[in-house]
């Protein structure tokens, strides 16, 4: 049985921009918030695909990607994840294969089979390329194979990216990916930051189809979780109220930059969305060390994890820093 004190844990940065510090000082937060982690001991430091969203600054990922491995030196740094069909294989496996060889043994390949995006965007994006998520098994296999040793007859060849064996894994927020990673004997991420309904049934799914492979001998399950630590319950509640009004004007469409906290959400939404915005939030880890220690506590014995992922979108940068070492304190004291 494995114990919090057991586990991994990393950081989910979303990149969120405020309307009044903009994208570039979002991007130089992020290689900030990536050395902070490092030095608390932080496992894994992955930026996310998303587009057409204007409060979230990681669109261009493996561009991203070299800047934290860059200004970083220890933590392993990739995506979580590249969305695959919005992307021909081959190009994926040279860009991280460009990134391996520049940062060897530090670099993670994430995949998505969601679009990242809303449909009109999706379109914008892949313009003639006819990739679509039913595409995603076989865009999985053919990026395995540029990325692993070059095997006679080969016509096509990533350079960089051939016989690097970049660390592969697959993301998801519902079934699908569960069972393509465990048949696959990959190490699989489950979006539960945001999608905690299916978690419990994804990590079963996973393990009871996982086949052994040349990358794991037995399943590695990576949880997301969202995080809101501060020193007191009080002060971890009232910074979260900046995520709910993020998270609630997502489901309205509307602008993603952040907000500041408030005291108090009464009037800034309605009974339904609140409790939509709690479902979203049903794995949050908000309050004290104490107190966010003790619900991981819970949730590692549940779910028998092999590493946890945490996001933190507060509005003021130094807060998420403080939260992040909180949570490194409390996991480890």
């Amino acid at each position: 049985m494995k114990r919090l004190a057991d586990i991994k844990i990393s950081t989910l940065d979303l990149v969120p921009v405020r309307a009044d510090k903009g994208a570039a000082q979002s991007l130089r937060n992020s290689l900030d918030l990536a050395q902070h982690v490092e030095r608390f001991g932080y496992n894994r430091f992955w930026v996310a695909e998303h587009h057409n969203m204007d409060g979230i600054a990681s669109s261009a990922t493996s561009v991203l990607l070299g800047y934290l491995a860059g200004g970083t030196s220890t933590i392993r740094v990739g995506s979580g994840g590249v969305m695959l069909p919005n992307h021909a294989p081959l190009v994926i496996a040279e860009q991280f294969g460009t990134l391996e060889s520049l940062y060897p043994g530090r670099i993670d390949l994430g995949l998505g089979r969601a679009p990242g995006s809303d449909q009109m965007t999706a379109r914008a994006l892949r313009r003639e390329r006819s990739g679509s998520s039913d595409d995603f098994p076989d865009d999985v296999a053919e990026l395995i194979e540029y990325l692993g040793p070059r095997f006679p007859e080969q016509k096509v060849i990533a350079v960089p990216g051939s016989d690097t064996n970049i660390p592969i894994w697959l993301l998801g927020s519902s079934l699908f990916s569960a069972q393509l990673a465990g048949m696959r004997g990959l190490p699989y991420a489950f979006a539960s930051h945001f999608a905690p309904r299916y978690m419990h049934e994804a990590i079963r799914v996973y393990r009871n189809h996982f086949q052994p492979s040349a990358v794991l001998d037995e399943p590695y399950v990576m949880l997301g979780v969202p995080l809101v630590v501060a020193e007191t319950d009080e002060r971890a509640e009232y910074l979260a109220t900046s995520v709910y009004r993020r998270i609630l004007n997502l489901m309205r469409g509307k602008s993603l930059m952040q907000q500041p906290p408030v005291e108090s959400m009464e009037g800034l939404w309605l009974p339904h969305e609140r409790e939509a915005v709690g479902d979203f939030l049903g794995l949050a880890m908000i309050g004290s060390p104490a107190k966010v220690r003790a619900k991981l506590e819970v949730l590692v014995e549940q779910t028998q994890a092999d590493e946890l992922i945490f996001t933190c979108d507060l509005y003021e940068h130094a807060d998420r820093i403080r939260s992040f070492e909180l949570l490194a304190q409390a996991v480890r004291g």
